[in-house]
């Protein structure tokens, strides 16, 4: 199983690729830039070489890069909408200037229209940011959503009509998160639940194309439709919950992102832990991290 964390680049990108490798990740995910505006700093060509370079070093596959917030390729309001295929363009290409396997976005919102012609819009405004660029193996993936207020994508139904509206055009696929999952009406808590789960997965949107699954708990309840990440294990989801997640002969071989919440120092560490206590792999690496943090009683498995 690889598993990796959503890793700050703060300091300068390198760090991101030595934080996750400090704290036991094969893969990882980052913000390409300022994720909650408009005017972000390019990296430089050199700064985007030392980090290419560190992550070889530590194998980190694959990498991941969460587009803004603020994009809504969806909007019907041109005021949204125009910024963000510009703002994607921008994703798109810092991406491949990065290398990465993967650059993820949420498919945005419905608000003040129907959700069929939103579900165009987003693809025709994807479409018009991908526009003559050479995407050199990078790969789209839109995120399914826990289905508050009019956003798009809660259903698998509907992400796979997203990803048809795409994918023949640009490579594409789907990242699929664990806690909107649960949000949004999927029992993947339970053995049944998950199994029923994977199934109506594979029958809509297909296996083959969920490249990546963001490994949130999750603090709010069951079909809430609330997005709301907690502490592996430490949620509705719970331990067992995670361990068949992790151990589904069909999605464990699918890289793990924790986007979990940092309330204390080794957080991060100590979910990347729990992931691999669970899976049942690297338990004598885990167990030193364990020791190391003062957390050898975190969640009993």
């Amino acid at each position: 199983m690889r598993v990796g964390v959503h890793t700050s680049i703060s300091g300068g990108l390198a760090n991101a690729a030595h934080r996750a490798h400090e704290i036991g990740c094969d893969s990882l995910q980052i913000f390409s830039a300022n994720p909650r505006g408009w005017h972000e700093s390019q990296p430089s060509a050199e700064g985007c070489r030392k980090f290419c370079e560190a992550r070889a070093s530590y194998k980190l596959l694959p990498l991941a890069i969460h587009a803004n917030y603020l994009i809504n390729l969806a909007a019907a309001d041109p005021v949204v909408r125009i910024p963000s295929i510009a703002g994607f363009r921008r994703e798109l290409q810092r991406a491949v200037s990065f290398h990465a396997e993967y650059v993820l976005l949420h498919p945005g919102s419905a608000k003040n229209g129907s959700r069929s012609s939103a579900v165009k819009r987003f693809a025709q405004s994807l479409l018009k940011a991908a526009k003559g660029l050479q995407l050199d193996g990078l790969t789209v993936l839109i995120e399914n959503t826990a289905g508050q207020g009019s956003l798009l994508g809660a259903t698998f139904e509907e992400l796979a009509k997203i990803l048809t509206g795409i994918q023949q055009e640009v490579p594409a696929g789907v990242c699929i998160d664990t806690a909107h999952s649960f949000a949004a009406g999927y029992a993947i808590h339970t053995p049944r639940g998950l199994g029923e789960t994977v199934r109506q997965l594979d029958a809509t949107v297909g296996l083959r194309n969920v490249r990546l699954i963001h490994a949130n708990d999750s603090k709010a309840a069951f079909a809430s439709h609330v997005d709301r990440h907690h502490h592996i294990g430490k949620g509705w989801i719970g331990l067992e919950g995670f361990r068949r997640i992790v151990r589904h002969p069909k999605l464990r071989a699918i890289p793990f992102i924790c986007e979990t919440p940092v309330d204390k120092p080794d957080d991060d560490r100590r979910n990347v832990e729990m992931m691999r206590r669970l899976a049942g792999s690297g338990k004598r690496q885990a167990s030193r991290w364990a020791r190391g943090s003062g957390q050898e009683g975190i969640g009993k498995v």
